[in-house]
């Protein structure tokens, strides 16, 4: 089956292409939607510098009471069903 969208190639691994595709889409947004991508390039670009190296100093930072309080509100928050949701 063919999709009715048709999306730009590229090779990965050829960074230029990419970078020029990224610059060419931008290029066609309003200012708003370009702070929008700046901001998110700006978030995915931190997450790319925090290892899981760097987050073992947080390893057994939360008490087992803790643990099991946060365990079971998540299941019960999960296991509910919204009606009335819209």
């Amino acid at each position: 089956m063919t999709s009715a969208v048709s999306m730009p190639r590229f090779t990965i691994g050829m960074n230029r292409s990419v970078k020029d595709q990224i610059i060419e889409q931008v290029e066609r947004l309003d200012d708003s939607r370009r702070r929008q991508v700046l901001d998110f390039t700006r978030r995915l670009a931190a997450l790319a510098t925090v290892t899981g190296r760097d987050l073992m100093r947080f390893a057994g930072s939360i008490a087992p009471p803790d643990l099991l309080a946060i365990t079971r509100a998540i299941q019960e928050g999960c296991e509910k069903v919204e009606s009335d949701a819209s």
